[in-house]
């Protein structure tokens, strides 16, 4: 069982602790009790875990990057577009539903991953490799680490709101898209916010000063999936 926040009759720190300033990966993430996924909600916004016990009350700091993958449902197959699926609606609702919307509002990006076909296996076409993506995602982070450096925070992620307001500032146009996708998707002040991130980091990668039309897209595209499967 994942003890994320940690606890003990002296409180020790858990996962969510050990992880801190790294990742933490929870494969089969249905497969983990809820009540323990509903405690990392806090820990998730607010990058400190705190533990009250009779001995003592602690606080760990607990600031990680949280991945995680799961099935659409029990047999793997919904929404498949080669295979069906065998579930029962009742069998995916309860399935799905054990991750509840505000834990899935707390992850930045969710992407879905189809099966690969054998052409695609055997085909010779020239993709990006590791280390140039690599090379991308370091130009990335030193643009955030000189953009930020008078702050103290290191990334996008830990933007304030004032800093937003600087950093994140958009044009009519990409204003328009976002609300467009704000009231089409329902989405969540959280959410919002955790767009604007995304498409701020989406526009470093890209090298580009400001956020544009391209980068909003994309990132409100990464956040149409919880719609797809947990909005029916």
């Amino acid at each position: 069982m994942l003890h994320s926040c940690g606890g003990g009759r002296i409180p020790k720190p858990g996962e969510i602790s050990l992880a801190h300033n790294g990742v933490l990966f929870l494969d089969e993430l249905t497969e983990f009790n809820k009540h323990t996924l509903e405690l990392m909600r806090g820990p998730l916004e607010d990058g400190i875990v705190s533990i009250s016990r009779v001995n003592a009350s602690l606080t760990y700091p607990c600031n990680f990057m949280l991945i995680a993958s799961m099935n659409p449902c029990p047999c793997g197959y919904y929404g498949a577009k080669d295979k069906n699926c065998t579930c029962t609606k009742s069998q995916i609702n309860r399935y799905i539903g054990k991750i509840s919307g505000p834990l899935l509002d707390r992850i930045d990006i969710h992407i879905e991953v189809e099966g690969v076909d054998y052409k695609k296996l055997e085909s010779e076409e020239k993709q990006e490799s590791s280390e140039e993506i690599k090379k991308r995602v370091n130009k990335a982070r030193i643009i955030q680490l000189e953009r930020y450096k008078e702050y103290g925070i290191y990334s996008n992620s830990e933007l304030s709101p004032d800093l937003m307001q600087k950093y994140c500032k958009l044009g009519k146009s990409e204003k328009e898209i976002l609300q467009n996708a704000f009231e089409k998707l329902g989405l969540s002040a959280r959410a919002y916010v955790r767009i604007l991130k995304v498409a701020r980091t989406i526009a470093d990668l890209d090298e580009k000063e400001n956020i544009e039309i391209k980068h909003i897209a994309e990132a409100v595209k990464y956040r149409d999936l919880d719609k797809k499967y947990w909005g029916n």
